[in-house]
């Protein structure tokens, strides 16, 4: 005897009969899940394959090698940050930046603002150079030791 499994929304809404799904009515195919959003319903699952289709797997043949070489390794030196949390690239929002490419920065100058368990931690340079990039996004996560900006000694 097939297990009734009870419906979500008793209302009318989820499966769309507001009555118990069995089991064999799910094993066999015969409903098709759908999820109930802002914009609509949109189907999440659909019905088993028919008996009359194909038995013969399809495989997938692998895409050619991209003729474009990979990335070149990092020339320059990087500045990372010592904890992880939300890059700040200026002291308050709307404000310049601490520091901007092209722009010569000196051990000890701070270079942003890492946020992290509500408190703002100003990091500060550890290496001297020439800014050639920023690598952190403002506003956006950075992890422990990953880099922050990229420097041309």
């Amino acid at each position: 005897s097939p297990t009734a499994i009870p419906s979500p929304a008793a209302a009318g809404e989820g499966l769309g009969r507001g009555l118990p799904v069995t089991s064999e009515e799910l094993g066999k195919g015969l409903l098709s899940p759908t999820v109930t959003g802002r914009s609509g319903t949109s189907p999440i699952a659909t019905a088993a394959p028919s008996a009359t289709a194909s038995s013969t797997p399809t495989v997938a043949t692998p895409s050619a090698t991209p003729s474009t070489p990979a990335a070149a390794a990092p020339s320059g030196t990087y500045v990372n940050a010592p904890l992880t949390g939300i890059f700040y690239a200026a002291a308050t929002p709307g404000a310049e930046p601490m520091v901007s490419v092209g722009q010569t920065i000196s051990i000890g100058q701070p270079i942003g603002l890492i946020e992290a368990m509500k408190l703002f931690n100003e990091i500060k340079s550890d290496k001297a150079g020439r800014v050639v990039r920023i690598v952190a996004e403002n506003g956006r996560l950075v992890k422990s030791k990953s880099p922050i900006i990229e420097l041309e000694s």
